[in-house]
């Protein structure tokens, strides 16, 4: 942690809602280290700024969505929280018939999502 802030890294295609997501968390105290708009370059960022939380939208351009990226990350650091955000309430039975998936500290999120139970998921992922 950053004097005490929790360390977010956020991957997120839309900017808008990056940007609303960032400043969001920012005033609630985090330390967003990181934000992109693809997961092509996620293990790098992640190893550069090892953050507390992952928030991964599903849907990314590129080679890799959100599934695939928290697969990576997992892989190799499987304590990581990470926050999958969808518009796609099917990824929830992809996630629970994926064996990397069982026993981690894993939230699918369906857009839209209110601020504050954003922020009440990150607590409740990182309390964990």
């Amino acid at each position: 942690m950053i004097k005490g802030k929790n360390k977010v890294m956020i991957i997120e295609d839309e900017q808008d809602l990056l940007n609303l997501y960032k400043e969001f968390l920012r005033s609630k105290g985090y330390a967003v280290l990181v934000t992109n708009t693809t997961a092509t370059h996620i293990m790098d960022d992640y190893l550069e700024f090892k953050p507390d939380i992952i928030l991964l939208d599903y849907r990314l351009p590129g080679e890799k969505n959100g599934v695939d990226a928290a697969k990576e990350i997992l892989e190799q650091y499987p304590t990581v929280p990470i926050m999958i955000i969808t518009a796609y309430d099917s990824i929830k039975s992809i996630i629970d018939g994926e064996k990397i998936f069982e026993g981690k500290k894993i939230a699918v999120v369906v857009k839209p999502i209110k601020l504050f139970l954003l922020n009440k998921l990150i607590k409740e992922l990182l309390d964990t």
